[in-house]
């Protein structure tokens, strides 16, 4: 890694294998013309970020801690240099199969593959054809990894091969954002000029860094080369389908449906179309559709709609709720369930570069700690913190966010 170091391996209580990293502490063979550091600024925001996600029930690295090192590190001005220490079910990689492969080194691949399929995916092991039944595994796993982050509005913004774990877990948030208002062409990483990892496109990404797994194992599949494409290609063809119906399992949970109907997938949709024209805020805008459950509760965006004179919106919100009234749960139960389902506190962007900023240029950790406690309860109400669920307003708004290097 170009600023990772990975320390070794240790079993958790739960005699659990983990790897045991630190970030930022200098150059490695693969940093080119970086230096390997980092600053306190985007190792705390690794660790707000993925102490939020693992809140959220999203699979993710975690991070221990973040140590000031007390030097400073040289970007467009000097900043305060910190290390993270992180830990993840592995740090194997899409990239990590690269790299062999690009060296035509088979044995390697095929040590990698071993190591591979004994740590996360024994049942591969039993397969006819263990290759391909782990590229299998691995692009299942990610199907129900992007849906989560798609379920919470959660936009990596560097989806490379290198930043893809074959555990299914998040690893490296360096431009990562929570979108606000609901947009999938929402972009944050300073680095992402087209687009390529806006927040709508992160399954076709995902879909491509899979293909170079697929690559990468052809030489390990068995029977002929021609053959082994074809498997390759069906397991890759059959990701996108695999993603849409884990992303509409979440939206279901997140509309408080039950039971699965044929018209829902155009339910989300229109939803979603008229989240997007109004503008509406991702987070709030489920979380408000919890109370809505009830009929006199009129949600942030049928308020929205009316004003501009959108009646598509109550049109929607009527038959939502006839499909809610034909399925079992007691409302309240249902409303609970949604409660539980919807958070109400996520790192919104401006916080978190208030945050941010306090403890680097001032030392002053309270405002992160003070965020910290929220996005690690998020489906919890924490009255007098009533401000954090809102959306930025305009002056507030962040365009773009940076990895640090």
């Amino acid at each position: 890694d170009g600023r990772a170091l990975l320390l070794g391996e240790l079993r958790d209580r739960n005699g659990l294998l983990r790897d045991v990293q630190m970030k930022g502490s200098g150059r490695t063979p693969w940093s080119r013309a970086g230096d390997g550091l980092a600053a306190v600024g985007p190792m705390l925001r690794e660790y707000l970020v993925s102490e939020a996600m693992h809140a959220l029930g999203i699979p993710t690295t975690r991070s221990l801690a973040v140590v000031a090192t007390g030097a400073q590190v040289r970007r467009e001005e000097p900043l305060p240099g910190a290390v993270l220490t992180r830990i993840a079910a592995s740090h194997i990689r899409v990239g990590t199969f690269e790299y062999f492969a690009a060296r035509g080194d088979v044995a390697s691949l095929r040590a990698l593959l071993d190591y591979s399929i004994q740590r996360h995916y024994p049942e591969a092991a039993l397969a006819d054809d263990p290759p391909l039944e782990l590229l299998r595994l691995v692009a299942l796993r990610q199907a129900q990894l992007i849906a989560a982050w798609c379920g919470v509005g959660f936009i990596h913004g560097v989806m490379n091969t290198d930043n893809m774990a074959i555990s299914g877990e998040t690893i490296d948030y360096g431009p990562c954002a929570f979108m606000d208002h609901y947009d999938p062409a929402t972009v944050f990483s300073s680095i992402d000029h087209r687009g390529r990892y806006s927040f709508g496109n992160q399954a076709t990404i995902a879909k491509w860094n899979l293909a170079r797994l697929a690559e990468c194992l052809l030489p390990l599949f068995s029977g002929d080369t021609e053959d082994a494409v074809a498997r390759a290609t069906g397991v890759i063809t059959a990701f996108m389908d695999q993603f849409d119906q884990a992303l509409l399992q979440q939206m279901r949970h997140k509309l408080g449906l039950i039971t699965a109907q044929a018209e829902d997938t155009q339910l989300v949709r229109e939803l979603l179309q008229a989240m997007q024209q109004q503008r509406a805020d991702f987070t709030l805008t489920f979380r408000q559709l919890a109370a809505a459950t009830e009929h006199g509760a009129v949600p942030a965006l049928q308020t929205a709609a009316n004003a501009s004179g959108n009646g598509r919106v109550s049109d929607w919100l009527g038959r939502w709720r006839a499909r809610l009234a034909a399925e079992p749960p007691p409302p309240l139960a249902r409303r609970v369930a949604m409660l539980a389902t919807n958070p109400a506190f996520i790192p919104r962007n401006h916080r978190v570069e208030v945050a941010l900023t306090a403890a680097s240029e001032h030392a002053d950790m309270a405002p992160f700690l003070a965020l910290l406690a929220l996005v690690q309860q998020p489906f919890d109400d924490h009255p007098g913190f009533e401000a954090f669920t809102l959306p930025p307003e305009d002056h507030e708004r962040v365009h773009a966010t940076f990895c640090g290097t």
